[in-house]
């Protein structure tokens, strides 16, 4: 399967909720990071999109577009809408994401988005005030990790 094929498996699972379509793309060796969790590798990155469609109630709506792939590397554009379960404020989140393939599958990929505009939506007020500061990315992801620990702790055997 090509690169780009790749990508839009990844990105066409995700849109289905088919989680372990997802994961089949990744490598054992996944290194994943992006704002809100910072950098996740192996088995925590793939529990990490367990846990976001597992606690997504009302499904995420999902649009990716402009992948490209050169040798082994690879970019896409995507847009999340969802309900934030905290609040129940609504976020279209606009991500690039940007990927390094290994053995035809995805062992690198890094999503990047404005911290500060998802919390504007997310937080609200909160968020105009505070999601600008390097303090709320580090309490960000602190508490995104606790959740994820919660979530492996009751979700493995």
């Amino acid at each position: 399967m090509s690169n780009e094929v790749l990508i839009e498996k990844f990105y066409s699972s995700f849109a289905a909720q088919d989680i372990e379509g997802m994961l089949s793309c990744y490598h054992n060796n996944i290194q994943f990071e992006d704002p809100a969790f910072g950098i996740l590798k192996g088995e925590r990155a793939k529990n990490m999109w367990r846990m976001l469609l597992k606690s997504s109630k009302d499904g995420i709506k999902l649009k990716f577009s402009d992948i490209q792939t050169e040798g082994n590397t690879g970019s896409a554009k995507w847009i999340a809408e969802y309900n934030f379960s905290r609040t129940g404020r609504r976020v279209v989140n606009h991500v690039k994401a940007n990927f390094i393939f290994k053995d035809g599958l995805i062992i690198n990929h890094r999503d990047q988005f404005s911290l500060y505009n998802w919390a504007k939506q997310a937080l609200g007020m909160t968020g105009v005030l505070i999601g600008w500061s390097s303090f709320f990315k580090k309490k960000m992801q602190k508490g995104t990790n606790s959740l994820l620990d919660n979530f492996i702790l009751k979700n493995t055997d």
